[in-house]
């Protein structure tokens, strides 16, 4: 295990990539660096990490913003609630960020990955790290086919990330065992030619290298149906803030309609919850802009329609909606999909 770690190490310090929450010990740049890196590749974050911190360098600045702003600058991270724990975790902690492994795991939204990262980065304390990466490194190495996502596999794995820290030196071997499976032992076609453990690797060896790691289960993915509508009312336009326990919470979004499967033009206009949008006195111009744009979840698949409804500036239909100026949407954190429509035709 000695020697697993040496070269681990040797190789990072060689390989290593340089990341900004890496020159620093403090636990607050690593907790934002880890929670934006939790679903979201290194190259993608990097810019959202820069702006975040920017405006949030600490503790304090973070708690006492307002959660639509925190929102505004987490748009475009997807999974939103990482932002909305942030927050919530910011506003418990009094201005001190904890100093502990059981207060850090005590933080909303913290889990035992996230909770060892920052304390053996930030405090070098001997916690290992166990995630996508170390799960791939440690079975391919061992030639573990038990599933990760089993309850026994995770046990085995959490015990086995153990076993293997470099007690010594925590910190370093964590960024080095997880930098290993980002860079050279990829999910697909690593570099096993070129790798330093190819020589005690147990899936090369076994010609396994692909099988693994095992995943017994595969998440099913549902289709979902959004119809949303654009409204021109003078310089003014309508928006809605999503409050429900579904994707998207707290973001804000055009008006909608979902509906159970596609539907044509024709067939929403004429749904009950379209035409109680409009005032009986009213008659919207409406036209189609564009249609079925796929917009991929972890685990949905959206197909968004878009409408553009035309009303006179003192329109009393929406009535239930966020009147705002047109010029004001850039203000308010939508989602991506909702994000890119307006960067295109509004």
């Amino acid at each position: 295990m000695n020697n697993f770690s040496e070269i681990l190490i040797n190789w990072y310090r060689e390989h290593k990539r340089e990341l900004p929450w890496r020159e620093s010990s403090d636990p607050y740049l690593i907790w934002i660096s880890e929670i934006i890196l939790q679903q979201t590749r290194v190259v993608q974050g990097y810019d959202y990490f820069i702006r975040f911190i920017k405006r949030f360098p600490d503790v304090t600045s973070l708690a006492e913003a307002d959660e639509d702003e925190v929102m505004k600058f987490w748009q475009g991270l997807g999974y939103y609630s990482r932002a909305r724990n942030l927050h919530a975790a910011a506003r418990s902690m009094n201005g001190v960020f904890p100093k502990t492994y059981p207060e850090v795991l005590a933080l909303k939204g913290v889990g035992e990955y996230t909770a060892a990262a920052i304390c053996s980065f930030a405090y070098n304390m001997p916690y290992a790290v166990v995630d996508g990466n170390v799960y791939r490194v440690l079975s391919r190495y061992l030639g573990i086919e038990t599933p990760i996502d089993s309850t026994e596999g995770k046990k085995l794995f959490a015990s086995l990330a153990g076993e293997f820290l470099d007690k010594s030196r925590p910190a370093v071997y964590n960024q080095a065992i997880m930098d290993f499976g980002a860079i050279q032992c990829t999910p697909q076609n690593p570099a096993c030619l070129f790798c330093p453990l190819a020589g005690s690797c147990m899936a090369l060896s076994k010609s396994m290298v692909a099988q693994l790691p095992v995943k017994q289960h595969k998440t099913k993915t549902t289709e979902r149906f959004l119809n949303y509508i654009y409204v021109r009312a003078g310089a003014c336009t309508f928006i809605n803030k999503r409050t429900g326990n579904d994707i998207w919470k707290n973001l804000f979004e055009l008006p909608l309609i979902e509906t159970a499967s596609s539907v044509t033009e024709e067939e929403l206009l004429a749904l009950p919850e379209f035409i109680k949008l409009f005032d009986k006195e009213e008659v919207p111009v409406v036209r189609s802009i564009c249609r079925n744009v796929k917009h991929v979840l972890s685990h949905r698949v959206l197909y968004a329609n878009f409408y553009e409804v035309v009303l006179p500036e003192k329109t009393k239909s929406f009535s239930s909606y966020l009147k705002i100026k047109t010029n004001e949407l850039e203000q308010y954190a939508v989602p991506k999909l909702i994000h890119a429509f307006l960067e295109k035709y509004v």
